[in-house]
């Protein structure tokens, strides 16, 4: 297969104001530098200093596209036009971010790459029939943009070919607003635009309800510091927010705004899809990073916009099916700015 042939390689995309890493390994971000109210540029995203790192396994799923379906489907089972289908248990009992080689350990191709003002990377990779169980082939295509000094745009798009199938991809970035090797994220303050949240069971798959926020430690209605009720929610938040109560932007909903005190960097995340994970880094254990940077639990956040965990398992939930003809369609616009 021609596969072998291609390599991980590092591409960058700057545009004089901020300066994005990404690898065509698993459509990673290893590193983006955005700056700070003295105009420092600082590495604000969790990563590992070498290609051959991330192929090794050693990044818990560190600023990836995950997919064919991000998250966790109950037992590894769903049942489509009534054909039972069985996917690896890779986070028992569960099967997590598309199996055992999702899309984060595929190598892509790079189908367009420019340079200039609003530099570009086009990332395609071909999913065939039955490839971690999942039915149908599919293309699917991820493009990350700077469409201005200070904003990252990423498109992801899928295409069944031949059978239904479900496609939900994310894009799993850990972010430390004050810099990457910066200790803990729990003085970030967060807002979420969701008055609901999806609770989850003891394998923190959701139970199919959809429950208020309002008087729990799950509101973030308003900006509140992480730090102040992560204790309240067992290992910390790792929980599908339903987004419903943002506001709009060119055909986007408001997802998200992350602040850091210490560097004033703020994150504004927009989004098409109809929820986000908030995680907290919980399970990230002494990990070593880049520039010899060790990271401990909560060193960084990840905001995963998506469509809502073992979604084709719960009929009242949004449908991540995807009929032969149709086509996925997912945007993230991140926005910087200083506060």
């Amino acid at each position: 297969m021609a596969d072998q042939n291609k390599k991980p390689e590092i591409f960058e995309l700057n545009n004089g104001t901020m300066q994005l890493l990404v690898t065509n390994l698993g459509c990673t971000i290893t590193s983006f530098s955005v700056p700070a109210k003295d105009g420092v540029l600082s590495d604000v995203v969790l990563g590992l200093d070498s290609v051959e790192s991330y192929q090794k396994g050693l990044a818990p799923y560190f600023g990836c596209i995950v997919g064919r379906v991000a998250n966790r489907i109950k037992n590894g089972k769903f049942t489509l036009d009534g054909v039972e289908y069985s996917l690896p248990l890779n986070k028992a009992p569960n099967t997590l971010h598309g199996g055992n080689v999702g899309f984060d350990k595929k190598v892509w191709d790079v189908l367009e790459y420019k340079k200039g003002e609003t530099p570009s990377i086009t990332f395609k990779y071909d999913s065939h029939d039955g490839e971690e169980g999942y039915p149908g082939d599919i293309t699917v295509t991820a493009t990350y943009t700077l469409t201005s000094s200070t904003t990252m745009r990423l498109d992801m798009e899928g295409v069944a070919k031949n059978k239904p199938t479900i496609i939900n991809l994310a894009q799993h970035t850990y972010w430390n607003l004050a810099g990457h090797s910066s200790g803990n994220i729990l003085d970030h303050s967060i807002k979420i635009s969701a008055n609901h949240v999806t609770p989850v069971d003891q394998n923190t798959v959701p139970t199919g309800e959809i429950v208020p926020v309002k008087g729990t430690p799950f509101d973030f209605t308003s900006e509140k510091r992480i730090g102040d009720t992560i204790n309240q929610v067992g290992l910390g938040y790792d929980h599908n927010y339903v987004l419903d109560c943002g506001e709009e932007k060119a055909g986007l909903r408001h997802a998200a705004k992350v602040r850091d005190p210490s560097s004033s960097r703020v994150l504004n995340l927009w989004t098409n899809a109809p929820g986000v994970q908030f995680y907290t880094g919980n399970y990230v254990d002494n990990v070593t990073g880049k520039g010899g940077a060790v990271y401990g639990k909560h060193a960084g956040l990840c905001l995963e916009t998506q469509g809502f965990p073992d979604a084709v398992n719960k009929p009242n939930f949004p449908s991540v099916v995807v009929k032969p003809g149709e086509k996925y369609q997912h945007s993230m616009l991140f926005e910087f700015s200083i506060e």
